[in-house]
């Protein structure tokens, strides 16, 4: 077996679903075993990828049991040569598993690598890769330092913004999002940390394939990342989740350093923490107090594809400015950057992923130089229509 591709689910079918879609797409002549392991969800996401999605494994679990525990399960399950730790908020392209199993092939030194990760308007998102949260990188991302200065070698490591984004490049750290791991890495340094029960189980596992001597990578193939379509980030509960992670991290790492040198740190991740809250909430309530979507989009697909699109739209935003084109891969490669629509009227594009391929899509998303328009995707084979911010289904009037 060459790779084991692992997906934790929690409350998100939907999005499952397109995931591993493209999955399928990418996985074609790959030897390739597929699980999905469900923490709990209690919204039918067992029986309906169960239903869909019959080559795929899936391990049902009564709790949830976080994501480094519930990874776990399906790692010691597994059989591939290689293992991609996958969020179900993802998009793949078709030729991104040959990218990374190639590129792993002819670099057995290498212990893991990440990939580009778009947000959903295309553009880069920077926990693509990272440096190691070393206690004075850690001070230079919380106290403003890195975000001041982001090309800088010295202050700027965290997000290692000064590497090119469109070449490979040596990291420390990988986004739990999108993890490709040699299973003999994975052997030498162990698995996720179970006391990590969300956040900074990746930074973790990166610095200990690291410490083993394997090295990590980053790979320019693209994939698309919603972040987070699970989690609420204005909540408390968030917030403390995933400070109280970085606290670990540093206890099981640095725990060496003295007085003088944690309690900074310390009040600095609680400090952040409590700011990224207040602020997280400010936003929330703003943002209640209007209406997020309504959208203005552009959809492009195959007839049918398009009508039912169209018809969400229209039924969910009313007179919103909604225009639509004809049109597959062959017919119109450029899509929505073909110039014969004005982007001006717009803020969202809509895809239909039966015309276009996932490598076409995420390629014309991610354009530079042209107006960023946020992602949406539609299929007539599951009836549901994905953006940045809202799902719905053709056949749900109560949605």
């Amino acid at each position: 077996m060459k790779l084991s591709v692992i997906i934790v689910n929690y409350k998100v079918k939907y999005f499952l679903e397109q995931c591993l879609r493209s999955v399928e797409r990418a996985a074609k002549g790959v030897d390739c075993e597929v699980f999905v392991v469900d923490n709990a969800s209690a919204d039918g996401s067992v029986e309906y990828i169960k239903k869909r999605f019959p080559a795929v494994t899936v391990i049902a679990s009564d709790e949830n049991l976080g994501f480094a525990r519930a990874n776990n399960l399906a790692i010691r399950a597994s059989k591939g040569e290689y293992v991609l730790l996958l969020n179900p908020d993802t998009i793949v392209a078709e030729n991104t598993f040959n990218d990374f199993i190639r590129f792993m092939d002819s670099n057995p030194g290498a212990g893991g690598c990440g990939a580009y990760m778009l947000r959903t308007d295309g553009s880069f998102a920077p926990e693509s890769r990272r440096g190691l949260p070393t206690p004075f990188v850690a001070f230079c991302k919380m106290s403003g330092l890195a975000a001041m200065f982001p090309k800088s070698r010295t202050f700027g490591r965290y997000y290692m913004r000064y590497l090119d984004e469109n070449k490979e490049n040596c990291i420390d750290i990988m986004s739990g999002a999108f993890m490709f791991l040699r299973r003999s890495a994975l052997d030498k340094a162990g698995l996720l940390d179970e006391d990590f029960f969300m956040y900074g189980e990746d930074i973790d596992l990166s610095y200990r394939i690291l410490k083993s001597g394997y090295t990590n990578h980053f790979l320019p193939s693209r994939i698309l990342h919603y972040k987070g379509e699970s989690t609420v980030k204005s909540s408390y509960k968030y917030v403390h989740t995933f400070y109280q992670a970085m606290q670990l991290f540093f206890k099981k790492h640095y725990s060496h350093y003295s007085i003088i040198v944690s309690l900074p740190i310390k009040l600095a991740i609680w400090t952040r923490a409590m700011l990224a809250y207040v602020g997280n909430q400010f936003r929330h309530r703003k943002e209640s107090g209007c209406r997020l979507y309504p959208i203005n989009c552009v959809v492009i697909g195959n007839k049918e594809a398009v009508e039912q699109a169209v018809s969400i739209l229209t039924r969910k935003y009313g007179n919103c400015r909604h225009t639509y084109v004809l049109a597959n891969e062959e017919t119109r490669p450029d899509g929505h950057l073909d110039g014969s629509v004005d982007l001006s009227a717009y803020d969202t594009v809509v895809y239909d992923t039966d015309a276009y391929s996932y490598n076409s899509v995420l390629r014309l998303i991610s354009q530079e130089g042209v107006k960023r328009m946020n992602l949406g995707t539609y299929s007539v084979q599951t009836g549901v229509l994905i953006t940045d911010g809202a799902v719905h289904k053709y056949n749900d009037e109560n949605e």
